[in-house]
C-alpha cells in the first residue's frame, strides 16, 4: 500500500514538472523504505525561510544544484521557482555566470557556491542574509546550499544520470557550464 502512494506522488511529481523521475521510481521498487526516506527529503530541502527571501532560497537551490548538475535537475529547479514567483531574469544571469548582478537570487546562488567551496567570501555572503532577511533565511539558505547536490548525485549513483542539457527559462534558453 505504501509503494502504491510513492508511486502516486512520483507520478503527480513527474507529469507537473515534465521531470523524468525514473530514478525515484527505481528507489521505490528497490526498497520500499528507501523510497519513503526519498519522499522526506523534501521536508529538509523545501524549507525556503521567510517569504520575502524566497528568491535567495531559490538562488541557493540553484547554485548547488548546477554545481551538481548541468541539464534535468537544474530545469527542475529553475521550474519550480518560476512557479513560486522567482524572477526569470535573475535566474537567467545566475546561469550565464553572471550572479553578481542577479539581484537576491544571485546572492542566494553565490552563498551556496562560496558554502560549497568553503570560501572567504562565505562570511560576507551570510552577513547580509542575516542582516536584510534574519537567521531563518540563512538556515534556509543553508539547507538549500546543502541538499540542492542530493539529486544529481543520487541520480549518477543509481546509473540514471543524464548528459547535459539547455535550460529553459521562460522563452530563453541558456547553456549550463558543467561544474565537475
Amino acid at each position: 500500500m505504501i509503494r502504491y502512494f510513492l508511486r502516486m506522488g512520483i507520478e503527480q511529481f513527474a507529469k507537473r514538472y515534465n521531470y523524468d523521475a525514473d530514478y525515484m521510481s527505481h528507489v521505490v521498487e528497490t526498497s520500499t523504505m528507501a523510497g519513503v526516506r526519498l519522499s522526506l527529503l523534501p521536508l529538509y530541502s523545501q524549507f525556503r525561510g521567510p517569504k520575502e527571501a524566497q528568491d535567495v532560497w531559490a538562488g541557493a537551490m540553484l547554485g548547488s544544484t548546477q554545481e551538481g548538475d548541468c541539464g534535468p535537475c537544474v530545469q527542475l529547479i529553475v521550474d519550480m521557482a518560476l512557479e513560486a514567483g522567482v524572477p526569470a531574469e535573475q535566474l537567467a544571469l545566475c546561469l550565464q555566470g553572471d550572479a553578481s548582478a542577479a539581484g537576491d537570487v544571485g546572492l542566494g546562488f553565490r552563498f551556496s557556491q562560496a558554502a560549497i567551496a568553503n570560501t572567504p567570501a562565505l562570511e560576507e555572503f551570510r552577513a547580509e542574509i542575516d542582516k536584510r532577511f534574519g537567521s531563518a533565511a540563512v538556515t534556509a539558505a543553508s539547507f538549500a546550499a546543502s541538499s540542492g547536490r542530493i539529486y544529481p548525485v543520487l541520480k549518477r549513483g543509481l546509473g540514471f544520470g543524464q548528459t547535459c542539457s539547455n535550460v529553459q527559462v521562460k522563452q530563453k534558453t541558456i547553456q549550463v557550464p558543467q561544474h565537475r
